[in-house]
């Protein structure tokens, strides 16, 4: 410990010796971890209260976010915009057209400077990086190229080790927002200086060339941004139905506007379309039920073209605003468990005028779901195992590399042409030679098989990778399971009295929620539906209703909801219909 103060001493000269014990205690638990970033680099964590407080890259000490909002002075700090951050996060640098300069100034710092990231209107820290140039270079380059290296960023991996706190609101300095204010009159009063402070910031890590955030040609532009986003904080009662009007105007990125469109279907579709009785619901399903069902006329959701990427971020954004509660009740599938329909921002939320009554969308909700479900896109995939090794690596595959049935294919062909193992004679047979032999002959087999047809020689090669498979979502990114996916399962249970039921199993796999098809079903048969916790699978449920149902379901499943007859186990126990006389 007593190394490591010294360390941090010498990396941060500002912190003073109260400072440093509270960074680095002496008698509270420390841990220590080694982890390896994606570039394979060797990276040393420093806990203190289960949050990750500083790293080492190469025996050179970084600070974490956690610590920089202890410390929000610790580097000179460099703003950019909010969404900026999305980005920064995914892995890309922070670029200069992205770096928002203060009538001040930027802060003076030398090429390989530690600096700060922060979002403009918060001083709390968002991102750790090293400057690629000084400030002169900087402003010799007119804002332009990579300013800065990010090594760390709120919501990355790192983050995650912590207790993943959202950043704490750290009003600006009060010189510094004296000194902005009284910039910006003059500026209103006296015109624009050409580059005085035309340049949003730069986003952290990897690749900030997909950034959509343009150059701007006049510092007006940007003011006139700066103007809306402070009038959005001031007034948050107000944020959906000012970003709906303000639709129309061309001041708004078209990401900025995506964003506002998914704020609008969101409350609108809380507000309107859920019922504290639909509760736990898919998340699939309040995408493309709900929120797509308020989308106006004309315009499309599309999560790719937001800040946000993911409709799973979009949703955790939501809940650290206290707005629902999103849990994983089975593995990669999430539901809306609790929303608080006393939210401040639900109830001033003003349904827009064209859409129908709540009432009369409650009572088309059931039709609205069946209408809108789109069965997922499940595509079966192979991990190479360590006993295909030697087949898969002559084309740069190693273990555990994913393929498609088509690129496995490939693989195979490439190899057999590659190594001249077509049977001369009959090309209809190839020739097994060592590798084959070991990879898909059984020992009893060695001695005796010297050809396989190309169809036996395909099939014994899936039959020996990995099984996995790809599951896409409407609206959400693909997501590989191992395993072959499990069917939905429909089976004929005897009950007291002689009398059966029907019970259907895993169909949150396929994004179907059990309580919209508990409830579709019951409206369609005027039988009793149930919902309970299925045997043996943990955080799934599974429905039950009365009587031999399966002729309705297969109508459901099949015409309905579109979904691959391979994919529905237990169909063949339908009721045989008799004749009629």
């Amino acid at each position: 410990r007593r190394k490591l103060r010294s360390e941090v001493a010498a990396a941060f000269p500002t912190l003073s010796t109260e400072q440093l014990a509270e960074l680095v205690p002496n008698k509270e638990e420390l841990n220590v971890i080694k982890i390896h970033s994606h570039k394979g680099e060797a990276v040393t964590v420093y806990m203190n209260h289960r949050n990750p407080i500083l790293f080492e890259v190469e025996k050179v000490l970084y600070p974490t976010v956690y610590t920089l909002w202890v410390y929000p002075d610790l580097l000179p700090a460099f703003a950019t915009w909010p969404p900026v951050l999305q980005k920064l996060a995914g892995g890309a640098d922070l670029m200069l057209p992205g770096v928002v300069v203060p009538p001040s100034g930027l802060p003076q710092v030398q090429r390989g400077t530690l600096c700060a990231v922060t979002l403009l209107g918060n001083r709390a820290p968002v991102a750790v990086g090293v400057a690629t140039m000084s400030t002169e270079e900087m402003l010799a380059a007119g804002m332009k190229g990579k300013g800065f290296a990010v090594l760390h960023t709120h919501l990355d991996h790192l983050w995650e080790y912590g207790d993943k706190s959202s950043p704490p609101t750290l009003a600006p300095l009060v010189t510094d927002s004296a000194a902005k204010e009284s910039a910006g009159d003059q500026e209103e009063l006296q015109g624009k200086e050409p580059g005085s402070s035309c340049s949003p910031e730069p986003q952290q890590h990897l690749d900030i060339r997909d950034l959509s955030l343009r150059d701007t040609d006049t510092c007006a532009e940007l003011l006139g941004k700066e103007e809306l986003r402070e009038s959005r904080a001031a007034e948050p009662a107000q944020d959906a139905s000012t970003e709906h009007q303000q639709e129309a105007e061309d001041s708004r990125t078209p990401q900025e506007q995506m964003d506002a469109l998914f704020n609008q279907c969101f409350f609108h579709a809380l507000k309107c379309k859920v019922k504290k009785s639909d509760l736990p619901l898919l998340t699939s399903t309040f995408l493309g039920s709900h929120m797509v069902s308020c989308c106006p006329a004309g315009k499309q959701l599309d999560i790719k073209k937001s800040s946000y990427k993911k409709f799973s971020k979009f949703l955790q954004c939501m809940q650290h605003q206290r707005i629902l509660q999103v849990k994983e009740l089975s593995k990669g599938v999430e539901s809306i468990v609790d929303v608080d329909w006393r939210h401040p921002d639900i109830k001033a939320f003003a349904v827009p005028e064209g859409f129908s009554s709540a009432s009369a969308a409650q009572d088309s909700k059931s039709e609205e779901r069946e209408q809108v479900y789109h069965a997922p896109e499940i595509i079966p995939l192979y991990g190479v195992s360590t006993k295909m090794i030697p087949l898969f690596q002559e084309s740069g595959h190693r273990k555990g590399s994913i393929l498609s049935s088509s690129e496995v294919r490939n693989v195979i062909i490439n190899y057999v042409k590659s190594n001249e193992l077509v049977d001369e004679t009959n090309k209809n047979f190839v020739k097994v030679n060592a590798v084959l032999c070991d990879c898909l002959l059984d020992k009893s087999e060695q001695d005796e098989i010297s050809h396989l047809k190309w169809d036996e020689l395909l099939s014994r090669c899936l039959e020996r990778l990995q099984p996995l498979h790809q599951v896409t979502f409407s609206g959400q990114e693909p997501v590989v399971r191992k395993g072959n996916i499990e069917p939905i399962d429909i089976s004929i249970a005897q009950r007291s009295s002689n009398k059966k039921v029907t019970i259907i199993k895993n169909l949150e796999l396929y994004g179907l929620d059990p309580q919209c098809v508990a409830n579709t079903l019951q409206q369609k048969v005027q039988a009793s539906a149930t919902i309970s916790p299925a045997p043996g699978a943990k955080d799934r449920v599974q429905v039950q209703i009365q009587g031999n149902q399966i002729h309705h379901l297969a109508k459901m499943l099949l015409d309905e909801y579109q979904l691959p007859r391979k994919y529905i186990q237990g169909l063949e126990k339908a009721p045989k219909l008799g004749r009629k006389k």
